[in-house]
This record gives C-alpha cells, sequence and structure tokens, in this order.
C-alpha cells in the first residue's frame, strides 16, 4: 500500500479524497493555486505544494508542475479527482514515467473511451447498444446540415472530447444546425482542446441513467448498481440518486451485464461509469443506448457509496497498488436510496446566471460526516452528508466550477431521503452571492419528481418562464403567518423592556395583521393559543429576537407529531422576510389595530430595459452578431458571451434598430454591462 499521495486537484473532491487516505493511514500531498491558498483542501493535507496563478491552464492543467510536485514530496501515487487532469492519457504516461502510479484507469482505456467517436465504435463491437447516429469526423457546416437531415429531427451536436455539458447543442431543424455547429466546435476547442463534433438521434423522454464501474488489475470487474442522474440543466447535472425509480432488476442486469462487457473490451481497471440514455418512452425499458464512460470518480459517486457501503475512492486506492477487489458480484446490495443534489453558486431567480464572490456567511447543515469506515459512514450523520470544499469568508471563483457543496441525503425510501433534502436545504446558511438552494428544494418538493417521472427535460418542461420560488400551500402561509405574528410579540416585548424604548407598563399588542404576497391574516396571541383569522393553528417554537434560524414545529396535535420547518429570518423595514421550503417569504406585521391606516404597499414599477442589451453575467465577449445600424428581428442573435466556458447567444427581444454598440469583441464584461442599445 502506498504511504504518500498527492491529490491532483481541489476543492471537495480533494478534501473528499483526503479524508478516506487519512483513514487508510495515507499521508497526502495538495497542490494548490494563488486563488486556493486558504482553502480547506490546503490546511487538510498533511503537505501543500504552490503551483502557478489561479488560471487552471496555468496550474491545475499544468501536468509538469503536478508532477514535479509529486517528486519534490515523494508522493508514491497521484489521485486526479474529476475533470482537470483526471481524463488526460499523456498526464497518466507522464505519471508512469516518473514511477509514479495513476490512482485510475489504464492509459488504453483513458484513450480509447476518451474519444466519444472511436468509444461508440467499440462499444458497438463489444456488444453494447448504442445511438443511431453519424460515427466519423464532420467536415463543416454543411456536412452537419446534411447528416442532420439523414439521421431525422431532432439529433444532438456533441464535441468529441466534451463533458460537464460543455460543447453541446440540440437542434429541431435546419436552422439550428447551422446556427449552432459553430459554436460547439468552438466550445470542444476551447475547452477541450479538440474541434471536432459528431451528431446522433436525440431519443425522445430520454433518461440519463449510468452504470457505476469497479474493476481490478486481475480482470475481475463488477458493476455496483445504476444512478439516475435525468434533471439536468443545460445538460448539466443537478439531482442524482440511487437506484434509479425506473429501472427493474432485469434491466439493471442487463445493463449491468453490457457496461462490464465493454470495461472489459479495454481492459479497464479502477473506478468509471458507463452513462446510457434510457427511452421513458418504452415501458419494457430495453431501449437503452451508450452514450460515453468516464474513465474517472463521478462527481455523484456518493449516492452509490451510500446505497451499497462501498467506499469507492478507498477502492480506486487499493486497486492502484495492485490489490485484488474483496467483494463479488453477488456481494453487491441495494440498501434503501439515496439522492444527491449540487449546491451551487448560481441564481436561479435571474435564469440561473453565474454568481460568484465571497462567502459572507456559510453554514452547512452539518459539520463534517461520521468517517468510521462502515455503511454509516458514506451516509452521513442521521442520514445527511456534506461533501465541500468552500469556507465562511472565502471566495467562489470565477475560475472554477461554481459549486459550493454536494448535499446526499440517505433514507429507508425515496420519499424519506427526499424529505431529508428538504430539511436539510432548510438548514443552508449561504450569504454573499445568489445560490441555487431554494430551485433544488423546490424540485425535492415537486409532484413530478416524488413520483418519479423524470426526463432530461424536467426543468425545461417545468420551469419555462424560469424559476420563481416553489409554492406554498395555504396551510404553509397560515403557519408563516402565525410565526410572524409570535415574532413580532417577542420583538415588541424586548422593546418594551429596554429602557427608553416604550414604556415598561404597556404590553406588546396581542393582535397582528401580518400581509403576505396579497393575502392579510389576522393573528391573535392569547397565552398559548394561537389563532389565523379565527382558527387555531398548532405551532411550537422558541424564538429569541435577533436569531437568524429558527427550528418550527406545526401542525401536529397531541397524538401526532407535526411537520419541522427550518426557517432563516431577515429583518426589513416592514416585517421579516423568512426563506422556507424552498421560497422566500415577504411578511408585512403591523398591530391590527393600526394595520387599516397603513394601506398597502406600493408596488415599485421596474424601469423599461428593453432597449438595452445587458450582460446578464460576468464574462466574455466572443462575438457580436450585428452591427450598428442594423434592423434586428425577434429572436435574432445580438451576442455570444463565455462564461464558466460555457457559449451564451443573447437574442432580441422584439424588432428594432441597432443604435450604439458599447463593447468590443474579446472584452471581459461584468454583470449588467450594456453591450449595446436599440431604438
Amino acid at each position: 500500500m502506498f504511504s504518500k499521495i498527492l491529490i491532483a486537484n481541489r476543492g471537495e473532491i480533494a478534501c473528499r479524497v483526503i479524508k478516506t487516505a487519512r483513514r487508510m493511514g495515507i499521508q497526502t500531498v495538495a497542490v494548490y493555486s494563488d486563488a486556493d491558498a486558504r482553502a480547506p483542501f490546503v490546511k487538510m493535507a498533511d503537505e501543500a505544494v504552490h503551483i502557478g496563478p489561479a488560471p487552471a491552464a496555468e496550474s491545475y492543467l499544468v501536468a509538469d508542475k503536478i508532477i514535479a510536485a509529486a517528486k519534490q514530496t515523494g508522493a508514491e501515487a497521484v489521485h486526479p479527482g474529476y475533470g482537470f487532469l483526471s481524463e488526460r492519457t499523456s498526464f497518466a504516461e507522464a505519471l508512469a514515467a516518473e514511477n509514479i502510479a495513476f490512482i485510475g484507469p489504464p492509459v488504453g482505456a483513458i484513450a480509447a473511451m476518451g474519444d466519444k467517436i472511436e468509444s461508440k465504435k467499440l462499444a458497438k463491437e463489444a456488444g453494447v447498444n448504442v445511438v443511431p447516429g453519424f460515427v466519423g469526423e464532420i467536415e463543416d457546416t454543411e456536412h452537419a446540415v446534411r447528416i442532420s437531415n439523414e439521421i431525422g429531427y431532432p439529433v444532438m451536436m456533441k464535441a468529441s472530447a466534451g463533458g460537464g455539458g460543455k460543447g453541446m447543442r440540440l437542434a429541431y431543424n435546419e436552422t439550428d444546425v447551422r446556427e449552432g455547429f459553430a459554436s460547439v466546435k468552438r466550445e470542444g476547442l476551447n475547452s477541450f482542446g479538440d474541434d471536432r463534433v459528431f451528431i446522433e438521434k436525440f431519443i425522445l423522454n430520454p433518461r440519463h441513467i449510468e452504470i457505476q464501474i469497479l474493476g481490478d488489475q486481475h480482470g475481475n470487474i463488477l458493476y455496483l448498481n445504476e444512478r439516475e442522474c435525468s434533471i439536468q440543466r443545460r445538460h448539466q447535472k443537478v439531482v442524482e440518486e440511487a437506484p434509479s425509480p425506473f429501472v427493474t432488476p432485469a434491466m439493471r442486469k442487463a445493463m449491468g451485464e453490457q457496461c462490464v462487457a465493454l470495461a472489459r473490451a479495454v481492459g479497464y481497471h479502477s473506478a468509471g461509469t458507463v452513462e446510457l440514455i434510457v427511452s421513458g418512452a418504452d415501458p419494457t425499458g430495453e431501449s437503452f443506448y451508450f452514450l460515453e464512460m468516464n474513465t474517472r470518480l463521478q462527481v455523484e459517486h456518493p449516492v452509490t457509496e451510500a446505497i451499497t457501503g462501498i467506499d469507492l475512492v478507498e477502492q480506486m486506492i487499493r486497486v492502484a497498488a495492485g490489490e485484488k477487489l474483496a467483494m463479488t458480484q453477488d456481494d453487491i446490495g441495494i440498501d434503501g436510496w439515496a439522492i444527491e443534489n449540487r449546491v451551487y453558486a448560481e441564481d436561479p431567480y435571474r435564469g440561473f446566471l453565474p454568481s460568484t464572490g465571497r462567502l459572507v456567511r456559510y453554514r452547512p447543515p452539518l459539520e463534517g460526516w461520521t468517517d468510521d469506515g462502515s455503511a454509516n459512514g458514506r451516509r452521513g450523520v442521521g442520514g445527511v452528508r456534506i461533501d465541500d470544499g468552500v469556507y465562511e469568508g472565502g471566495e467562489v471563483s470565477m475560475f472554477y466550477d461554481p459549486m459550493i457543496a454536494k448535499l446526499i441525503t440517505w433514507g429507508e425510501t425515496r420519499n424519506q431521503a427526499a424529505d431529508l433534502q428538504i430539511r436539510a436545504l432548510d438548514a443552508f446558511r449561504i450569504e454573499g452571492l445568489g445560490h441555487n438552494v431554494d430551485f433544488l428544494s423546490a424540485l425535492m418538493q415537486h409532484p413530478r419528481f416524488r413520483s418519479g417521472e423524470l426526463t432530461t427535460g424536467f426543468i425545461a418542461e417545468e420551469y419555462p418562464d424560469g424559476f420563481h420560488g416553489a409554492a406554498a400551500s395555504d396551510d404553509l402561509l397560515r403557519a408563516l403567518a402565525a410565526i410572524g405574528g409570535v415574532i413580532a410579540t417577542a420583538d415588541a416585548d424586548r422593546a418594551r423592556r429596554i429602557d427608553q424604548q416604550l414604556d415598561g407598563q404597556m404590553l406588546p399588542p396581542g393582535d397582528w395583521t401580518v400581509q403576505i404576497g396579497e393575502r392579510d391574516y389576522v393573528v391573535s396571541l392569547e397565552e398559548e393559543a394561537i389563532t389565523v383569522d379565527g382558527e387555531p393553528v398548532a405551532l411550537e417554537m422558541e424564538y429569541t429576537p435577533g436569531e437568524a434560524m429558527v427550528d418550527v414545529e406545526w401542525g401536529g396535535d397531541e397524538e401526532t407529531a407535526g411537520d419541522v420547518l427550518t426557517l432563516q429570518l431577515k429583518p426589513t423595514r416592514t416585517g421579516y422576510a423568512i426563506t422556507t421550503r424552498g421560497a422566500t417569504h415577504q411578511l408585512r406585521i403591523l398591530p391590527t389595530r393600526i394595520a387599516h391606516l397603513a394601506g398597502h404597499m406600493i408596488e415599485k414599477i421596474p424601469p423599461d430595459l428593453s432597449r438595452l442589451l445587458i450582460c446578464p453575467m460576468p464574462g466574455l465577449l466572443v462575438k457580436l452578431h450585428v452591427g450598428e445600424g442594423e434592423e434586428v428581428q425577434p429572436g435574432q442573435p445580438l451576442a455570444t458571451v463565455e462564461a464558466m466556458k460555457m457559449e451564451n447567444i443573447l437574442r432580441a427581444e422584439k424588432q428594432a434598430v441597432v443604435a450604439k454598440i458599447n463593447a468590443a469583441e474579446g472584452d471581459s464584461l461584468a454583470v449588467d454591462a450594456v453591450i449595446l442599445e436599440l431604438e
């Protein structure tokens, strides 16, 4: 076994590898850029080596610097995590040349599966179902149009070396191919150094299901069940779960055996994932097709660990050290259900635009997780596990992936795991930048998610007009009104006790009018009884004025426990903003006796910005599609902005003429920068 390993990565995955290595008695070396000098993974490691400036191209993607750090510290092996150099054959070859073990698959397998075109050929030869499409190099846009017409729309254009949702465009017609093909080539070149593109048929009602593979260097290869990854946004996974609510035992066996055959065909060992597209329109479950193989650890690996009790990072290390797998296929079971949500620095209320910046406040629902080597260690404390690599006061940098944390929950049933997600998401306290916690909570509550009727189009179909907060039931709104009355009473009572604030003889009002949205609720508090509009509300809470987070039990009775709400409170000029269950509710609270004098809040009408093309995120202006004086039509591309290595096409909202252009191609733009003006 190795005595020291280096982690060629950063953030939460570096922390994750360090935790397992520490439990195995293996020393660790971290490498870090300027941006990560104070990051948690740097402090957790036994040693740390600085490897360059913040841009990944000058640090985490420079193989020579990482190999030099390994030689300098005496590390015998390197774990690449995911992303960066994890699937670069040249990196694995360079390590081998220095007699440093690569904690991953053999070079041949990385090369074979890293090229999406070649990997489909190999999959077909190995007896794996493949999606109908064109497997070969595409010459130019006209060639792409001819191929797409032959396959039949819709089609998916993909960068051959792509991954992580980059370099992909869905085309429903010839116009979409002509507009998108060049962008796919550019994204492939900019992100992966390879501008080759392939085109394949887009599967109707598609579900994204993947099989976890684990093999050793002695010819043993297992499949560790499946993960459902259908809930995606722009081809980037948002929610993952294991097992899948769609997959039957027979389907699981058929998928698993085909994926093992593919892994065996390329001499695979270590952990890997075969991604499949499954037609949800086929009730037999037989219509599944090979998409690609990721020759590395997946972001969503914790859900597999939770239902199998197997530490995948540990197995990768043991396999790299030459050990045989200690389990057989018959040992792989399914215990309970696990769900993972990715908490990102992005603003769902503004079209999920990146929201990088400083974490002014960061308090996850759980500090750390049990690491005792048992199945419970994979599931975290009380069924809740947090994998993160950020810290309060730190920065989510524009140079890297905007992930803040991964929230993993485990329950005996799927609904239990989802309910735990909702409670834990409520307890995330994140301030200083936008985040998607409300959106994730809304997903966990959505009736369609609960039914398991998932497709990769779930988000686009269920939120066609964007996200505006999770819908609240009438019962929840009544409970929030009651909570507003309790908080207002406590605040008023505190105020009267402070010298020179109120006459000490005055008592807080017993009746409050709480306005939530367009609705007014009359809340009365008498001793321990609370009523809303004359109807009793069961509520138990302890609140001290000034608290930012409060737990409340509501809706129960003497025989049945109530539902638990975790509330995040922010005082406002007229009451409180209360965030819970995927939405922030503005409560305007006044004593009932004067509420009628105050009237309703005057709604501020926002200015008309439709004549301006505003940059919705920090990014690089890649292309201007129009010139001054040019007439544009609704939907016409005006500019392309690259952010987080993803190209975003900004289009005209209405017919107009370009009056003035304020930016040039190649400019770095701030959020809300005016790119051009229309008249």
